[in-house]
């Protein structure tokens, strides 16, 4: 059994991700570039859904001004990450669904990212995730959130499932694996469209919501409250 909702154990994950998924590790650049033109002194910064703490690793270096906190459902995740980010002012929080994350951290964020953290949930899992992110975050504050996404047709859901699974092949997978990761779609992990995200995050009350990425069978979304 897995111990984590993605595709790779925790402690095979960094080695495989890029394998799965077009230009994960460019999802961390341009959130920490957007991040830099919106907002260039974050005071506190977190990331839900961490992973292995990739990103926060990166934005640590970065914002050198920042505090960050780190959760993840995962354990096992929170542990590498927290491992990676040995800088006093990363800290992990708690195994928690971004549902899940204690009311004393209502506003106290002045950024939040969840990079494919929610595709996992339900639609009310996810609306609530959503909300609660929202929450987190102070008047002002920005939300970067990336998540697999659903085409628009029946059509182009077919067509874009052959493109991903041609993707994983030639970055180093057999067919029978990647024609597994992405036989995942819709029964592990539960896409919506690009307008269904956009109407979700606005009716989570963000005042700003933007397409920020698109690529393959991904979305990223920078949001302002």
């Amino acid at each position: 059994m897995n111990d984590n909702k993605t595709a790779h154990k925790a402690s095979e994950y960094d080695a495989n991700i890029e394998k799965s998924i077009p230009f994960y590790r460019t999802f961390h650049s341009e959130v920490l570039r957007m991040v830099a033109v919106c907002k260039p002194s974050p005071r506190s910064w977190l990331d839900t859904g961490c992973g292995t703490g990739g990103l926060v690793l990166q934005a640590a270096a970065r914002f050198p001004a920042a505090a960050f906190r780190l959760c993840d459902p995962s354990k096992e995740m929170l542990e590498i990450a927290a491992a990676k980010n040995s800088d006093d002012r990363v800290q992990a929080i708690g195994c928690f669904e971004s549902s899940r994350i204690p009311a004393e951290y209502d506003g106290a964020f002045d950024v939040v990212t969840a990079i494919q953290a929610h595709h996992y949930q339900d639609r009310m899992g996810r609306e609530a995730s959503t909300r609660r992110c929202f929450e987190l975050l102070e008047d002002g504050g920005l939300f970067f959130t990336f998540e697999n996404t659903s085409p628009l047709t029946r059509e182009g859901e077919g067509l874009f499932k052959e493109y991903w699974k041609r993707y994983q092949v030639e970055a180093g997978k057999d067919e029978e694996t990647a024609r597994k990761h992405v036989d995942r779609y819709g029964v592990e992990f539960f896409p919506i469209s690009v307008p269904e995200h956009i109407e979700s995050l606005q009716a989570a009350g963000f005042s700003t919501v933007e397409l920020f990425w698109y690529s393959y069978m991904q979305s990223g979304y920078l949001c302002v409250k």
